[in-house]
């Protein structure tokens, strides 16, 4: 049986929470901001600005935040859905079309905008990449196995809608931008988002809710990439732009170059999900993570927990990005490949993010 976190009696007092604690649970920006920026570098300099006299106050609330135990209950109703997973050949060919189905609830955000939370089972997996996958970098070594307990995860990345019905939710200043993307479209997917305003989005659903929102660990995230596969994608050899969105100026095996499209695309869009019924999984936006950036997976935790820096968790050291995005070649879309920047920074047009949802098994 699968639970979810109950939501409250009373919101209200979760709101007066929410109000009380939102001064304190924005970061500082950096001090200067070009109109718009992309993410170039596996791993971006982080001499940003840390929190400063923000740390006590927004690490006492998110060990709160994260620690908290409300109590569960039998849980939402799971609805199932059907989907289409392809693999495809070296050529990027698809070599095998099969039907799937999966779980998953949808989670009222207001005003007829939901978010369709994915059921991930549980599971033990190989992550990293070896040294004889092409584009391998030292920072996916060593490979390590990894257990991983049950969760939800979007089916998408948060969309624009999606983030414009939670942050005009909560309009005590300073609060969310409702519209920060350069692209505008209600279903493509929000960028331009700092991961402490990622992580402040998980907060308001998670404290309006009852249920724990949050950023998925660099573990699951991966695992909930591959779902089951060991290849560089989980579409298997290679991707083409039939099946996601990236810079096809590059290739990365013998398919043909395809379309550069030059901006994020309606989530989605491509009508093909990986085994697990998520989608675009690989390019369109980078996907926060909760982690800190380590540049090799030495020591990594192998429960599936994000690695945390244990002086500060909430310090201004660089966060984990997944996914390659719309200006990337396909050889950094892979399921193995990690980025990182600096987590107060929301000047990137090609980061979003996309939220999990702990569980409770019985």
């Amino acid at each position: 049986m699968v639970r979810v976190y109950q939501r409250p009696k009373d919101t209200q007092v979760l709101w007066e929470k929410l109000q009380a604690i939102n001064s304190e649970l924005n970061p500082p920006r950096p001090s200067q901001k070009p109109e718009d920026s992309t993410v170039v570098n596996r791993q971006q300099s982080s001499q940003a600005g840390g929190l400063g006299s923000l740390g006590i106050a927004v690490v006492g609330f998110f060990n709160q935040f994260q620690n908290s135990e409300p109590s569960p209950v039998e849980g939402v109703t799971l609805k199932s859905f059907e989907f289409d997973v392809v693999t495809l050949d070296k050529y990027g060919e698809i070599k095998k079309r099969r039907r799937h189905q999966a779980q998953y609830f949808t989670e009222d955000l207001g005003n007829g905008v939901g978010l369709d939370m994915v059921y991930i089972p549980g599971g033990r997996f190989l992550m990293g990449s070896p040294e004889t996958e092409k584009g391998h970098s030292d920072d996916e070594s060593p490979q390590h196995w990894v257990r991983v307990s049950p969760f939800f995860m979007g089916k998408f990345t948060v969309t624009q809608a999606q983030w414009r019905a939670v942050a005009t939710l909560f309009q005590v200043s300073p609060s969310l931008n409702p519209q920060p993307s350069k692209f505008k479209g209600d279903t493509l997917p929000v960028e331009k988002v700092s991961w402490y305003e990622a992580m402040k989005f998980c907060a308001i659903i998670s404290r309006l809710t009852g249920r724990n929102y949050r950023l998925p660990s660099e573990a699951e995230w991966e695992y909930a990439c591959r779902a089951g596969t060991s290849t560089p994608f989980h579409f298997g050899e290679t991707i083409t732009t039939d099946v996601a969105n990236y810079d096809s100026n590059g290739t990365y095996s013998s398919e043909p170059e395809g379309v550069y499209r030059e901006q994020t695309t309606r989530v989605g869009s491509f009508g093909v999900a990986n085994s697990f019924g998520l989608y675009d999984m690989h390019g369109n936006v980078w996907e926060w993570c909760a982690d800190h950036w380590y540049p090799n997976y030495l020591s990594a935790p192998v429960d599936g927990s994000a690695w945390l820096n244990s002086i500060n968790e909430y310090d201004h050291h660089s966060r984990l990005l997944r996914g390659g995005s719309w200006d990337i070649i396909p050889g950094i879309c892979r399921s193995a490949c990690r980025f990182s920047y600096i987590p107060a920074d929301n000047i990137q047009v090609n980061i979003g993010f996309r939220v999990v949802c702990d569980v409770i098994t019985a």
